[in-house]
């Protein structure tokens, strides 16, 4: 815990590959920025999101919590208005938390009594606490305004991000965000102790169309990209329908996927490129040594591996994320990269931790603190844990007849999965009663089934104990004797006035 509360920059790079870093050996893509900061910073090298796609994934790092607790299960699935997130959290403890960009968080409906409430028809709503100073929810308003007055007339969102190749760089939608945060800054007086700031910049890329703007589109040659993972003969049913829907199956020939790969590289290069810019105007400021850096993502990216683009189903790529943390004063995680099992529900308690705040009992993560300290913590998860749920295919309109007959019809109850990845196994398990297993000690690229008994039925009991362990805590640790006892669940003050 820090004595002196710093400012927070705290960024999501939207469906940034955890291996898409120069510094962790990538063989093509360069990050020349985000290798800089990681000789000043932590590397979590083995960071996952807990969820996906956006929803599920930013509700879990927002709020540091297991989907199987938060239940944001998809996008367009409510974020239950009573939990605690990383801008509430901020607000209380003396920051004025900005957004530039969005958050993808769906209000609660008990919060709202007007049936006809827009946000009642959208997921793309701003996570409760934040102030909204740039609004890059689709269809990216201000973007698209920003094109008009340099000459671009298009009023179609996709159709504005397919086309950046065609435009110059300065006018894509990162250069865009980037810009209006360092406006922000530069507006700013330097900032005294006592007057610290919280800024999340939620850019969108690497999000597709794969489509990097301007130079950064040429940036790769397709030519020199790896080619992906192929899909398995030996596949569960899961796998073939997710890999024949349009959204998620991966281009059918060579050079489509080396074309899709090469632009998605290109546009982690361009926004790499902004973060510099971002990290060149701290210490210009004479921020940087007051400022806690956070880098991370909402989730992964398929990017043809096993047939697959975008975020879907079980595999690691869809979950595995960048992860880096740089925290002033902490100088003994600096250059660090830390292989050990991280998820994106330990940054709310981290962040908690350096701002002097204490950590909700709501979260399921952990501290990353002793990492950055240069410790080793002497128990730590010996596994990553991710959930993907699909129930909001069987979700439909009540006025259509075909709504589900609750209680009796408990379909939407089977439609998920659950991972967990260590370092020699994975192992899915479906909501169905289905399972696959993996031998990632023989093959790391999941295409070797495992199905001895001996190896399966301890991850079986482990996934077991995990849901066992992550229950529900808010009230459990109370024991309602001599006025109260135990762990009080948060924000209750009365009882220490009684």
């Amino acid at each position: 815990m820090v004595d002196v509360r710093p400012n927070v920059l705290f960024i999501t790079l939207d469906q940034f590959r955890g291996d898409c870093l120069s510094s962790l050996g990538h063989r093509v893509v360069r990050t020349p920025s985000l290798d800089a900061l990681a000789r000043e910073a932590t590397t979590f090298a083995r960071h996952y999101s807990q969820a996906a796609p956006c929803s599920p994934g930013r509700a879990s790092l927002y709020t540091g919590m297991y989907l199987m607790n938060h239940r944001v299960c998809f996008n367009g699935s409510p974020l239950d208005d009573a939990f605690d997130n990383v801008a509430r959290l901020a607000r209380r403890h003396g920051y004025a938390p900005a957004l530039f960009g969005y958050t993808d968080q769906g209000i609660d409906p008990r919060v709202t009594v007007d049936a006809s409430d827009p946000r009642l028809s959208t997921y793309q709503g701003v996570l409760p606490g934040f102030d909204w100073l740039l609004d890059l929810s689709e269809p990216y308003t201000p973007w698209l305004t920003h094109l008009r007055e340099h000459g671009h007339t298009t009023d179609d969102h996709v159709a504005a991000l397919t086309s950046e190749p065609d435009r110059d760089e300065s006018l894509s939608i990162t250069s865009f965000l980037t810009d209006n945060f360092l406006t922000w800054l530069e507006s700013r007086e330097v900032s005294p102790a006592d007057a610290p700031w919280f800024a999340h910049l939620s850019y969108l890329r690497p999000h597709p169309p794969y489509s990097a703007p301007g130079k950064w589109s040429t940036a790769y040659d397709p030519d020199d990209v790896e080619l992906p993972i192929s899909p398995s003969d030996d596949r569960h049913g899961f796998h073939d329908a997710i890999m024949q829907l349009p959204d998620t199956r991966a281009p059918r020939t060579e050079s489509g996927m080396r074309r899709m790969r090469a632009q998605y590289y290109g546009m982690i290069g361009e926004v790499d490129h902004h973060l510099g810019r971002v990290f060149a105007a701290l210490r210009e400021r004479g921020d940087w040594e007051d400022t806690i850096i956070v880098i991370t993502a909402d989730h992964g990216e398929q990017l043809g591996d096993h047939g697959l683009r975008e975020k879907v189903g079980f595999f690691e790529q869809s979950y595995h994320i960048v992860g880096m943390v740089r925290a002033p004063r902490l100088d003994a995680g600096y250059g660090r990269v830390v292989d050990a099992f991280t998820e994106n529900i330990d940054i709310l308690p981290t962040l908690c931790e350096v701002i002097g705040a204490p950590i909700p009992s709501q979260c399921d993560g952990r501290s990353l603190l002793p990492w950055l300290s240069g410790e080793t913590p002497e128990e730590w998860r010996e596994m990553a844990t991710w959930e993907y749920d699909w129930r909001q295919l069987y979700i439909t309109d009540e006025t259509s007849g075909s709504a589900l007959n609750w209680p009796h019809d408990r379909r939407l109850e089977r439609q998920h999965l659950c991972v967990q990845r260590d370092a020699d196994n994975a192992y899915v398990q479906f909501g169905n009663g289905d399972w696959l297993a993996f031998d990632l000690q023989a093959d790391a690229s999941w295409r070797t089934p495992l199905r001895s008994p001996d190896r399966v039925l301890p991850l079986t009991q482990r996934m077991l104990t995990w849901r066992s362990q992550h229950a529900n805590r808010v009230l459990s640790g109370l024991k309602l004797e001599h006025g109260g006892i135990g762990r009080w669940p948060d924000g209750v003050t009365w009882r220490t006035a009684r």
